[in-house]
């Protein structure tokens, strides 16, 4: 049978409905993200409320991180789960069950009862709210990549998967402005009493509004078009994508490697790291990091849109340079003073900002038929090994080598070359095109 040519149209710009989707896809990942990360701020007095007055100190801040590691743990489990019913089901429900799920659990936070009040059954329904959220997550993070991209023009496809991850900084810039307001403006036995209870009431109302506000959005096109040709994938989605793309996984796990080292390192580490190797204050790290979290959120935006025009290959291999020079040059001098300590850490959040990119190979590493579900896997998985391992692993070199964070982070900028290397190469092989692009050239194909 002979194919007719069928013409492909010109790739389409961004429009209002592009931008609207954008813009609500944001707005939902940070405050999941807000959601997610404001417990660490208030893990103190969380402790204390939740467990035995007689048990020591220690013994709480380990069992209280301990739950915030709970949420991290159930991440995977979580995210598969919501990716195997968005590949069968639709991206639309998934995603906006994600972030009810985050709204329900951060006002159970909120709402629940001290262990005074109830004994062992608070721990214990605090983890469940943790787990819950920690479900939410890996499902919100991958779920809105694969939304956005499959909306977009695929020639768009950095600049929103680049601006979502700005949004999801934003949600932990804007943790660390609440919490420092409950700080500034309560005393220490006001928040213990009841003032802890208002960033997780705030996180929760605002998510509700968010889950309102997706009900604007629309399926993307490719799934749509998959369950009108009954083209989904006819099996367990997971297992396809562990049987015909072990290269994406590979690729997309060593990606998040390098997204969770740039952003645990360089955002959430290093307050802490300033404060104990530079002798800084607790108000001058914080100010710091808040200040080089702006630049990281530009930074993502604009790494997205060069993404783009340069693509994957040619765009880490240039930014894992400039992440080498910028994060050495910051843990070598940033004890100079405050003033370059901010103006380094200005420039290092630019250049962690490439991890705006990495959303852009791994959407792209896989089929319409399991986008969702190889992505998460790979997310989520990789996240949870390499997010969890990292602080322990640099706090653990610190005491042998106080630049620790420094070397770590130069590892880190030479696997980012390797990868940019391996992309240059094998890019075309590795990236499928997505969009609606992808969708009229599908269907041409058939005619």
């Amino acid at each position: 049978m002979s194919s007719v040519a069928v013409a492909v149209p010109a790739p389409r710009s961004l429009t209002s409905q592009d931008f609207r989707t954008l813009a609500l896809s944001a707005l939902g990942g940070a405050l999941e993200f807000y959601d997610f990360i404001i417990f660490v701020f208030f893990a103190a007095v969380i402790g204390k409320l939740f467990f035995p007055p007689e048990m020591p100190d220690w013994l709480v801040t380990l069992q209280t991180f301990g739950i915030f590691a709970a949420g991290y743990l159930v991440r995977p489990l979580g995210g598969i789960v919501l990716a195997h019913f968005g590949d069968l089901f639709g991206r639309k429900k998934v995603f906006a069950f994600s972030i009810l799920l985050m709204a329900l659990s951060t006002l159970g936070m909120a709402a629940m009862p001290t262990y005074a009040a109830i004994g062992v059954a608070a721990p214990v329904l605090l983890i469940l709210m943790r787990v819950l959220q920690g479900a939410a997550i890996g499902g919100e993070v991958p779920g809105a990549w694969t939304f956005v991209a499959e909306h977009v023009p695929f020639r768009r496809v950095g600049f929103a998967c680049g601006f979502l991850c700005s949004g999801l900084t934003l949600g932990i810039l804007f943790g660390s402005f609440i919490a420092t307001i409950i700080n500034t403006v309560f005393t220490p036995d006001e928040i213990a009493a009841c003032a802890w209870r208002l960033p997780f009431f705030i996180g929760g109302v605002f998510g509700l509004i968010a889950v309102y506000l997706r009900r604007w959005l629309q399926e993307t096109p490719i799934f749509s078009e998959m369950k009108q040709s009954r083209s989904l994938v006819p099996e367990l989605p997971l297992k396809a994508v562990l049987r015909d793309y072990p290269r994406g996984v590979i690729i997309s796990m060593l990606l998040t490697w390098i997204l969770s080292a740039g952003i645990v390192v360089t955002t959430l580490m290093t307050a802490t790291f300033l404060q104990k190797q530079y002798g800084y204050s607790a108000q001058q790290s914080l100010a710091a990091t808040s200040f080089g979290t702006l630049f990281l959120i530009f930074g993502t935006a604009a790494a997205g849109a060069i993404v783009d025009r340069v693509g994957s290959g040619r765009f880490f291999l240039v930014s894992s340079i400039f992440f080498a020079i910028a994060t050495f040059a910051f843990y070598s001098y940033a004890a100079v003073s405050l003033t370059v300590l901010f103006v380094l850490y200005a420039i290092m959040g630019l250049a962690v900002g490439m991890v705006g990119a990495v959303p852009y190979v791994m959407v792209r590493a896989f089929p319409a038929r399991v986008r969702f579900s190889g992505l998460s896997f790979s997310y989520n998985v990789s996240y949870a090994i390499f997010g969890g391992l990292t602080p322990l692993a640099v706090a653990a070199l610190l005491p042998l080598n106080p630049m620790a964070h420094a070397y770590y982070l130069l590892f880190i900028a030479a696997l980012t070359f390797g990868l940019g290397l391996y992309l240059l190469v094998k890019g075309e092989s590795v990236e499928a095109e997505v969009g609606i692009e992808e969708l009229t050239e599908r269907l041409g194909s058939r005619t």
